[in-house]
């Protein structure tokens, strides 16, 4: 029994470490523009057609204005990057978990 014990804490031990570093390569090439974040928020295209200019249509400007400074892929991308990021955190942080109890097993 306690054989089987360490054996399962080996394969514990090296899938743990496997899920860490196979998260770590996947994150390094997202920053490194060698492959693309996970598109989880997506970019809505709003045409809009040009008439005059009214006092009510400040609102619309400012938005307009606001769409040239902060455009909406932009936006999207940092989105998905924070995403992927805390989507990688948990990863790291399960494989870590997994390795541990595979450390604990080959221990007793």
């Amino acid at each position: 029994m306690e054989n089987r014990n360490k054996i399962f804490g080996w394969i514990l031990l090296v899938l743990g470490l496997l899920i860490i570093f196979w998260t770590l390569f996947s994150s390094y090439n997202i920053f490194t523009g060698r492959s693309l974040a996970p598109a989880l928020f997506e970019e809505e295209l709003a045409l809009t057609a040009e008439k005059e200019v009214d006092l009510e249509d400040i609102e619309k400007i400012v938005e307009g204005q606001l769409k040239e400074i902060f455009p909406v892929e932009k936006i999207n991308d940092l989105l998905n990057l924070i995403v992927s990021s805390i989507l990688a955190g948990i990863m790291i942080f399960g494989g870590g978990r997994v390795a541990g109890i595979g450390i604990k097993l080959i221990k007793d």
